[in-house]
Formats: structure tokens, C-alpha cells, sequence
């Protein structure tokens, strides 16, 4: 069992404070990630400027969940999947391509699970991506720029997944009734 603090606005270093009422006023709580991100202010400043800038990347709602949830499921993030579950269904994101992501079956589109694919690419080739994986994500209607965004939410992605792992953060209230294994 984990011994990491979850915080809140009153038990935080005073540079995460600002922080956390930030969370409280954007998700109406404070998620359990950025309460155990807390201890380090930078880290939760990061994390929260990271979600920010993934928010106004040029990923429309469903490629912005299939990058998110190919990501968390590859890492096997038992907070992550349930949370983004319940966020994709906020952002009106459909069931088909929600469980498709968590059960690791073919997306609806083939654009989708290109985006999928190459995500997978960066991540298991830790970047070192074929010219072949490049061709196919441009093919399917990519761009540089969507190439760089992938790894703009991998950054923020290996932050909350590793820091769950790591903290054993408990699932959210609202997220879980989504709670998720990995399938073997």
C-alpha cells in the first residue's frame, strides 16, 4: 500500500494551493492525481499546463481520447482508464470508440486506429518511429504537427501514469463505476 499524501487546499505546500483550488473550480473536485501531485507543486503546475495545452492541440475530442486512452491502457493505468472514461463520455465521445479503447478491439475508422497504431508506435519504439509508421499516419490525413501532438500527450500521459502506479492513487468516485483491468 502506498503511503503518498492526497491532498488538499489546506494540507498542501502553499505553491500547490492556488493549484488545487484551480482543480477544485475546473472539475468540481479535486482529482485524486493532483492531490498526491501536490507534494511536488512543479510537478502538479506541469501536469496541469500539459492537460491545458492537449485541450487546444488541433485533436478533435475522439482522436484527443484515442491518444489519451491508447496511452493509458498500454500502460495499464488503473486510474487513467476509468477517469478518461467518464471524461470521454463528458466530451460526448461514443461508446463504440470508448470501449473499442478499452478493450483493445478495432476502432470504429480507419483514421482512428491509424491514430492508434501510431501511438502505439511511439510509444513501444520510445520514438524511434519507421519512416513506414510516419508514411501511414500521413496517409491517413496527419500532419507534422499531429505527429508532435502525439508526443505532447505521451509527455503529459507518462506523468499520471507513472505517477499512479507509483502512488497507487484510488480511483475517483464519479470514475468507478469505469474501473478497468487490463486484459491479459
Amino acid at each position: 500500500m502506498s503511503d503518498f499524501p492526497l491532498h488538499n487546499v489546506e494540507s498542501a505546500p502553499e505553491k500547490s494551493r492556488p493549484l488545487l483550488e484551480k482543480s477544485q473550480k475546473g472539475f468540481g473536485m479535486i482529482p485524486g492525481l493532483h492531490a498526491v501531485m501536490a507534494e511536488a507543486p512543479g510537478v502538479l503546475e506541469a501536469y496541469q499546463t500539459l492537460h491545458q495545452l492537449v485541450l487546444d492541440s488541433s485533436f478533435d475530442n475522439d482522436e484527443k481520447t484515442v491518444v489519451w486512452q491508447t496511452i493509458n491502457v498500454e500502460n495499464a493505468c488503473h486510474y487513467c482508464v476509468p477517469a478518461h472514461t467518464g471524461i470521454a463520455k463528458m466530451m460526448e465521445v461514443s461508446d463504440d470508440i470508448i470501449n473499442a479503447l478499452r478493450d483493445e478491439t478495432p476502432l470504429p475508422g480507419d483514421k482512428l486506429e491509424t491514430l492508434r497504431t501510431f501511438t502505439l508506435a511511439v510509444m513501444k519504439k520510445k520514438g524511434n518511429v519507421s519512416k513506414e509508421d510516419l508514411d501511414a499516419f500521413y496517409e491517413a490525413g496527419y500532419k507534422h504537427r499531429q505527429v508532435l501532438e502525439v508526443i505532447l500527450v505521451l509527455s503529459q500521459k507518462t506523468m499520471s501514469n507513472y505517477i499512479n502506479h507509483i502512488a497507487e492513487t484510488p480511483v475517483d468516485e464519479p470514475f468507478r463505476k469505469f474501473e478497468w483491468k487490463k486484459n491479459k
